[in-house]
């Protein structure tokens, strides 16, 4: 019989650094807790044959019921952990199924982060030693400090490093050390390298981590992480598209007769997919919503349901604040923001599962510019809503995220700047693939920089 890899998910943490009533492995990012992104990692590596959760038993049922929700495949087991991390530890190792286990790893559910490169690392290492640990070198001066906080030595740090997970062990190897603290009540081990090293069952090799393998902590780490996501996940390259994935699609463009919608039409077209396009220049106004929520009933009436919505529709006018005429302060509101905001309600009841909605920000949203002031705001409020709705429609199955490209060449440009050099500009078909490339991935709630 084939024996393979177990990862056991430790989900025990209760949050009380948080003060918040949700524990950290349930806080919610980028439209998924935090335990979902980690899963997610391991779910998808082809090394990992099966995975165990050890929740939190007070959280239990909550835990439960989103890892039941996502139906991950790899997952054989969720069940309730112990007083302590050691405890937990235990409790999953007897889970697994000693016919079928050859490696445990043990793993942080708050840990999402964690790479593909680390895990098969892992996995390489196990194959010469019985023990694996993960670890980088610390970044800062470490100091040894008294009870009365004086520092009575600084190390040298080059012999330190700072423990991250996973950390992978021979399965009879750690489950015969973690038996033996268990006979002798021995509980004072805060990971699982301490237990066989304890009873000298191994040596523990070392691999290299990652400083993005962060644990998420404190309040502070919740944004961090926010972050992460954002630069980690959703910087496309334009490499082209599947016509496999776009073929007989049931796709809506607004704004799609010039500049990038006019490019996201063409490749849909190109690609086989059930493609409409509306726009101003033929008369269809977004600010127009008795008109919008007609227009998708009629083409959801005559195709079915919607697989993809794309607006790129958006005004830019440059000046002051003070030069601002009140027209044009409301059109870029009521264009770029609030007709956008109710495109996507009015579109949500229309949509098939495993659908996706793509509207799009600026580069502009990250800080305020002068002479850009309404623009800028809009775009940041788009990248707010789109974040805070991904949540409420993930449960749907309904996948929405904000692009964000750089200085492109398109006609509303060129109304505002003139002519540029066509090197210093993105092409607009660049910004189409990745448009369509991201509403046929799993990404949602995110803001995809195009570069």
């Amino acid at each position: 019989m084939k024996k393979g890899t177990v990862v056991i998910i430790l989900a025990g943490g209760a949050g009380s650094r948080f003060s918040n009533e949700v524990p950290k492995q349930l806080v919610k990012i980028a439209g998924k807790t935090l335990l979902e992104h980690t899963v997610e990692k391991f779910e998808h590596n082809t090394n990992i044959d099966k995975i165990i959760i050890v929740a939190n038993p007070h959280f239990f049922k909550d835990i439960k019921l989103v890892m039941d929700n996502r139906k991950f495949a790899k997952i054989k087991a969720v069940i309730k952990g112990g007083v302590t991390r050691q405890e937990s530890s235990f409790l999953g190792l007897k889970k697994c199924d000693p016919k079928t286990t050859k490696y445990v790893l043990f793993h942080d559910a708050v840990r999402p982060f964690i790479s593909d490169r680390i895990i098969n690392d892992i996995l390489l290492a196990l194959k010469k030693n019985k023990a694996v640990d993960v670890a980088i070198p610390p970044a800062d001066t470490l100091i040894k400090v008294s009870k009365d906080r004086f520092i009575e030595s600084i190390p040298e740090r080059s012999g330190f490093m700072r423990g991250q997970t996973p950390q992978g062990f021979d399965y009879k190897t750690i489950l015969k050390a973690h038996n033996i603290a268990h006979k002798n009540k021995d509980y004072d081990f805060t990971d699982d390298c301490g237990i066989v090293l304890k009873y000298g069952f191994s040596k523990v090799y070392v691999v290299e981590g990652s400083e993005e393998n962060m644990k998420v902590t404190n309040p502070l780490d919740i944004h961090i992480a926010d972050k992460l996501f954002q630069l980690r996940n959703t910087y496309m390259e334009a490499n082209g598209i599947s016509p496999t994935k776009l073929k007989g699609k049931k796709i809506i463009i607004f704004g799609h007769s010039s500049g990038i919608g006019r490019e996201i039409y063409k490749l849909c077209i190109e690609n086989g997919a059930k493609v409409i396009g509306y726009s101003l220049s033929t008369g269809y106004d977004i600010r127009d919503r008795k008109l919008i929520n007609k227009t998708l009933n009629t083409f959801v009436k005559k195709n079915g349901k919607i697989d993809i919505l794309i607006s790129t529709t958006g005004i830019l006018k440059i000046d002051t604040l003070e030069k601002f005429t009140e027209e044009n302060i409301i059109d870029q509101i009521e264009v770029n923001y609030i007709s956008q905001i109710f495109l996507a309600k009015m579109a949500i009841k229309y949509m098939v599962k495993k659908s996706s909605i793509a509207l799009f920000t600026s580069s502009s949203y990250t800080r305020g510019r002068a002479n850009y002031s309404i623009y800028s705001s809009t775009k940041a409020a788009i990248v707010n809503f789109v974040q805070g709705v991904a949540e409420e429609i993930f449960e749907k199955e309904i996948r929405i995220n904000a692009i964000s490209p750089t200085r492109a060449n398109t006609p509303m440009r060129k109304e505002n700047f003139g002519k540029e050099t066509k090197r210093s500009l993105l092409d607009p078909k660049d910004i189409a693939i990745v448009t369509l490339n991201t509403c046929m991935s799993d990404l949602t709630g995110q803001v995809i920089d195009v570069r």
